[in-house]
């Protein structure tokens, strides 16, 4: 592995890029690193978040983006101190996706002087968020930064992602019946119920269905909030629950089957589509021959259980997939991302783009 990659990434990763002012710091490191090697960068912003944006080769070529996201879920302080230990690389953000980013960089850099293909970097600082308007990646596409495929780079490990799960995150109010602590017979707690309302989604007809590339939809009880006083029966409760829905699933119908859940009221927070992309376009099918040639083994297309910002691209008929290195742990205590994959990552994109052209002329 260069010493350039591995340097870029470990300072990726030590930007705390959980909250809005680390990501603004990251960001301009960002932007004077490609402008050191003189390439323009570009900064926008959405909802107060960084959107950054550069170009490298002639505008009348194929065009490529290279897309990934600086910010992260929040972690403890020690996963924004990197460390190696043997073949991996420990830190929050380390294999989602700051390792893949840095990867990009340097292809991007790599990539300034030629004349074959055209590379887009769309980097944002929100993929992480809860909000559903004004992304990072929806600016990016609204405002002409496409091409004619697009490469997230989320955690794949060197498999071609054609599809991701869809999000339809929900807020449940559920009821009870307050009393005293003393007494809790003789009253309804809301907090109990809620629990049992998440076990009853779980079990729902919707839950059961499963897909070529996915067993089935994932259900997450993210947060829960109720009680507001030790001695007392809760009398309200409120639990925010992560619907990961299958391609061809409706997040209507899924909606629908949640509210007939008796003792709860439920609402949209979030929904997002899912991804899907044609295994056998050009690009993908040149994309799979370039990652077979820099590792072991086939790169099979896979399904992703996370959302895609891939979803953006789509959207606007831009075929897109999600491809990133090898690791493990993304939103836990111990995320990591192997070093040798991150390298293999790199040559594999590089090699990819170089070939491109090429490849559609076959």
């Amino acid at each position: 592995m260069s010493d350039e990659l591995l340097v870029l990434a470990k300072r990726l990763i030590s930007y705390e890029t959980c909250e809005p002012e680390a990501i603004s710091k990251a960001a301009g490191f960002v932007e004077g690193w490609l402008e050191a090697r003189g390439i323009e960068a570009e900064r926008d912003e959405a909802r107060g978040l960084p959107v950054i944006k550069a170009e490298v080769g002639p505008s009348d070529a194929p065009t490529v983006v290279l897309h990934g996201h600086l910010d992260v879920v929040p972690g403890f302080s020690g996963q924004f101190q990197p460390k190696v230990e043997g073949d991996r690389l420990y830190g929050r953000g380390a294999y989602d996706m700051k390792g893949a980013i840095a990867a990009m960089l340097l292809v991007t850099a790599a990539m300034r002087d030629q004349d074959r293909v055209r590379v887009r970097l769309g980097i944002v600082g929100d993929e992480e968020s809860e909000e559903d308007a004004d992304r990072g990646s929806d600016h990016l596409v609204d405002n002409g930064f496409t091409g004619d495929f697009a490469i997230t780079g989320e955690p794949t490990d060197l498999h071609i992602g054609i599809e991701a799960k869809g999000v339809l995150a929900l807020r449940l109010e559920v009821a009870g019946t307050a009393a005293h602590g003393a007494t809790p017979w003789l009253g309804d707690n809301a907090v109990l119920n809620a629990i049992d309302v998440f076990r009853s989604i779980e079990s729902l007809p919707f839950a059961r269905h499963s897909s070529e590339l996915f067993d089935r939809p994932s259900i997450n009880l993210g947060r829960i909030v109720g009680g507001d006083a030790l001695n007392k029966v809760p009398d309200r409760c409120v639990i925010d629950v992560d619907i990961r829905y299958l391609p061809g699933q409706d997040p209507e119908a899924i909606l629908a089957e949640v509210r007939e859940i008796p003792g709860s009221e439920a609402r949209a927070l979030l929904t997002r589509p899912p991804a899907t992309v044609d295994r056998d376009s050009a690009y993908v099918r040149a994309l799979r021959s370039s990652a077979t040639a820099h590792h072991d083994g086939e790169p099979m297309s896979v399904g992703r259980d996370g959302a895609s910002d891939a979803v953006s691209f789509l959207r606007v008929g831009v075929p897109a997939v999600e491809f990133g290195p090898v690791g493990a742990g993304h939103h836990g205590p111990s995320e990591w991302v192997s070093l040798s994959s991150l390298e293999t990552y790199r040559q594999a994109l590089e090699s990819f783009l170089r070939e491109i052209p090429d490849c559609l002329d076959e």
